[in-house]
């Protein structure tokens, strides 16, 4: 009787262990970092100034884009946000202390004049604020076909 206690015990914790042992092995989705829209949080732990869910709102033909994201300054001084894209004018953003900027809500959109880069299609850019080296991330290009971004699309001159 009491062998049989034993053995029922031991399959329980044999089963018990096989249908929960995959959890040691398998990753957590909810560890994994991504953006939960349609733009990119760019990587720049190293800088003072946090970008988050980068897209740029293009013309039809891809010529002329607007940069809209969150801009978060952290700090307790302005900052400067600079934007690289290859065959472009660097684009410059002042960011108070303590501030959030949201381009394309509380504060205007970046023009990118010269942009060449359709909707559907990626546009590396750089950005760099403060002393830190900068990230380079590949950033969406979208169009207005989404309601929410159709007042975003720059008009052409």
């Amino acid at each position: 009787m009491k062998s049989r206690l034993v053995a029922s015990a031991a399959l329980s914790a044999l089963v018990l262990l096989g249908a929960t042992g995959c959890t040691f092995i398998t990753p957590q989705s909810t560890n994994i970092k991504y953006s939960a829209a349609d733009g990119v949080n760019i990587p720049d732990s190293d800088g003072p100034l946090e970008i988050r869910n980068a897209v740029v709102i293009a013309t039809e033909d891809g010529s002329t884009g607007n940069l809209v994201a969150a801009i978060v300054n952290p700090t307790d001084r302005s900052e400067t946000l600079t934007v690289e894209i290859e065959g472009v004018e660097p684009l410059t953003l002042r960011v108070g202390a303590g501030d959030q900027l949201s381009l394309g809500a509380n504060a205007e959109p970046l023009r990118i004049d010269g942009l060449d880069a359709k909707p559907g299609a990626t546009v590396t850019m750089y950005f760099q604020s403060g002393d830190a080296i900068g990230a380079t991330a590949d950033v969406p290009v979208l169009d207005g076909t989404l309601s929410y971004y159709a007042d975003l699309v720059p008009e052409e001159d």
